[in-house]
């Protein structure tokens, strides 16, 4: 492990930062893990409340080893696992319909749903109805609707179309559930057994937990529960365009693709495939300022490709209003500030 200062970031901005952390002034923060150009400079680690997908764990002392739920940053890891996929068959394309990998749902065949393509699903423009605005505790939250139906891809894929597809951003677990089931279609195996075959072992990833759900099936929107140092291997990845050491683990074109706007969500922000953006707006030529692969509750994996750096922090602010402005101040007032010159 590298000292900051020898990585060009401000070691007193980082210790006042961690010993902030420390005295509770940001609210209930598990980790926090700095890499720039390859080196672990900051690995720290705290105490505080936690809960795997629901379920309390009480009051948890944090180390190197504790798996922590990354919730919706298990979609960026779906979408890395649907890009390695999609590069295994040069006849697949993301231009594909959705529909036609569902051939059991004929009754939806409607030209406006068969419209629907894959790369709607990677970028959250499919269209349908949809609202994950509400808590995740609310049973009318979409995602959890889905997630109690009997039949999960039949709820999202009869959803009523409010858009034209690629036209409009809609947060969507739905999406992400669709992609996780393709990819199992094309490579005739389980989402986590995929995972662990193309994605985990290359980046030597032994430990982590993919909750399933009743029917068994990998939750490919929000279950996944990793090491916040293995988390920090999978988003060093997007920053060294697919590799890890001398493997080519992420195709490079899909990394690419991945970190390209492709709908404005809100100003700055834009979304690419499961990937969240921010930069100049949709069309320019200059690159984003990061990517973030974002979960609920403040878990966070920050890219900062002009930088060379990967940001990663975990909290228990689970469906906390808060989680995102506490979180967005450790990386804008502190991290971001550290990178010299």
């Amino acid at each position: 492990m590298a000292s900051p200062a020898t990585v060009g970031l401000d070691p007193v901005l980082l210790h006042t930062l961690v010993q902030k952390i420390r005295a509770g002034e940001f609210e209930n923060i598990h980790s926090l893990l700095i890499v720039r150009g390859g080196k672990l400079v900051i690995e720290e680690y705290f105490k505080g409340a936690d809960e795997r997908r629901g379920e309390p764990l009480g009051t948890v002392e944090f180390n190197a080893s504790t798996l922590h739920d990354i919730r919706s940053i298990t979609k960026s890891v779906t979408s890395a696992l649907f890009g390695i996929a999609l590069a295994g068959d040069p006849n697949r394309s993301i231009d594909d319909s959705v529909l036609s990998y569902f051939p059991e749902y004929k009754d939806l065949r409607a030209p406006d749903r068969l419209a629907i393509r894959l790369r709607d699903l990677l970028s959250m423009t499919a269209g349908w109805e949809w609202n994950e605005k509400l808590s995740y505790r609310d049973p009318l939250n979409s995602e959890i609707q889905m997630d109690t139906a009997s039949d999960r891809y039949r709820f999202v894929l009869e959803r009523p179309i409010v858009a034209k597809p690629g036209q409009q951003f809609t947060y969507n677990g739905g999406c992400t559930a669709l992609i996780a089931s393709v990819i199992e279609r094309w490579t005739k195996m389980p989402l986590d057994k995929y995972a662990e075959q193309k994605l985990f072992q290359p980046l030597g990833i032994s430990k982590y937990e993919w909750l399933k759900d009743a029917r068994g099936t990998p939750i490919a929107a929000s279950g996944l529960r990793l090491r916040p140092r293995d988390l920090a291997k999978f988003a060093s990845v997007y920053l060294n365009n697919g590799r890890w050491h001398e493997s080519q683990v992420i195709p490079e074109d899909w990394i690419e693709a991945s970190l390209t706007p492709h709908i404005q969500v809100d100003g700055n922000l834009q979304y690419g495939y499961q990937w969240w953006l921010w930069g100049n707006s949709q069309g320019s030529d200059k690159p984003i300022t990061w990517a973030g692969a974002f979960g609920n509750g403040g878990q966070r994996a920050w890219v900062v490709p002009s930088a060379k750096l990967v940001v990663i922090v975990t909290t228990g602010l689970y469906d906390a209003p808060e989680a995102d402005t506490v979180v967005r101040q450790i990386f804008t007032k502190y991290v971001l500030p550290a990178v010299e010159g």
